[in-house]
């Protein structure tokens, strides 16, 4: 009787033991594409004031977010172009 009331738990924590473990996912960092007309240096305060919305919101560039810039230099005609591009990268959303 002692060996089966021994038995009984042990096989139960083997079987248990024996189902394969998946490992947790990593999470997908956002990737966000910015893209603009003019140039950095011309927008360099609406980029920091996107830039602090973000970390309101605890996203912080580097870490756990990627912002892709393009910009046109004021030539319009390169904006497809470089949307094409941003849309190449697998970006999660072009602002």
């Amino acid at each position: 009787m002692n060996r089966k009331i021994f038995c009984l738990p042990l096989c139960a924590l083997l079987l248990a033991l024996s189902f394969p473990v998946e490992a947790q996912q990593p999470t997908k960092i956002p990737r966000i594409g910015f893209l603009g007309g003019g140039s950095a240096s011309a927008n360099a305060g609406r980029i920091e004031a996107f830039r602090q919305g973000l970390r309101e919101l605890s996203y912080l560039e580097g870490k756990n977010l990627v912002i892709e810039q393009r910009w046109a230099e004021g030539k319009l005609d390169r904006l497809p172009a470089l949307a094409a591009e941003l849309v190449r990268l697998k970006v999660d959303i072009i602002v």
